[in-house]
């Protein structure tokens, strides 16, 4: 009897591990989730220009750019992994409110924007956001904010290690994949199981600008700790700010505070 059990209790694990391994995208990705977009920045009083872009290899993105008067830089916005740029006005309103324009984009197979999503896909888009800001709209690099939220700050940090913007601002972010599977599966060996890296603590060693970490304790998705661990990573200037909430309502729970300490950051730093 005892064992059947075991055989049974191990061909379960195999079962699971081989799930997660095989449909693992499914767990990364969430485009369908809010796929429609709910109203734009002109919902909320604010101007803003419909923007489409192509990558590399084809994909169209689209976008939107809101301009903020006088605004001495322009915060270039990488959101989660689920939802799509009308999900995210809190943070357009925000930046507008600090003077600063802002572009978000949806990766490819989120919102309105052509493909599928993949690792290499985001980067990829990544890279044709920042061609759009500094070729088509001629800002240089020094007055490029990158933002990445959750999922987000891995594309933000791997664009950051690689194209030295002004300041790189993250939220709610994790330090990798692997350490994400580990926190949520810790009995299976997802770090031989991950087919991800979105390695946010190793890209952030190769950046030199400014950064700024929010995270929670009671982020329920994230654990605290891995944000702990990117500010202890991250190079100096630095700041950290401990939110309060789960891990898609820091910025409800936290707003005046947000929009304290990063307008204070950003003045500083840029």
């Amino acid at each position: 009897m005892l064992f059947k059990l075991g055989i049974m209790a191990a061909l379960g694990y195999a079962v699971l591990a081989a799930v997660l391994f095989v449909f693992q995208p499914r767990f990364v990705y969430y485009p369908d989730t809010g796929r429609n977009i709910i109203g734009t920045p002109k919902d909320h009083d604010l101007d803003y220009e419909s923007v489409e872009i192509e990558t590399q290899d084809g994909e169209i993105l689209q976008g939107w750019y809101v301009p903020a008067p006088n605004a001495p830089a322009t915060v270039l916005f990488f959101h989660g992994n689920a939802g799509n740029i009308s999900t995210r006005m809190g943070y357009l309103l925000m930046f507008y409110r600090l003077g600063y324009n802002t572009f978000i984009i949806d990766y490819r197979g989120y919102g309105e924007s052509s493909g599928t999503p993949s690792e290499q896909g985001t980067y990829r888009d990544a890279q044709a956001a920042w061609r759009y800001l500094t070729e088509e709209r001629n800002i240089p690099s020094t007055r490029i904010v990158l933002l990445g939220e959750s999922l987000g700050g891995a594309v933000a940090t791997w664009l950051a290690a690689r194209e030295k913007p002004a300041l790189l601002l993250l939220a709610s972010a994790f330090t990798s994949i692997a350490d994400m599977g580990a926190a949520i599966y810790p009995f299976l060996p997802t770090h031989l199981l991950t087919r991800f890296e979105y390695n946010t603590q190793e890209y952030l060693r190769g950046v030199t600008c400014p950064v700024f970490v929010a995270h929670s304790p009671q982020d329920e998705i994230v654990p605290f700790a891995q944000g702990q661990a990117l500010y202890a990573t991250a190079p100096e200037p630095k700041q950290f700010l401990e939110l309060q909430g789960g891990h898609n309502n820091g910025f409800i729970y936290m707003r005046e505070e947000w929009v304290s300490a990063l307008g204070d950051f950003m003045r500083r730093n840029l």
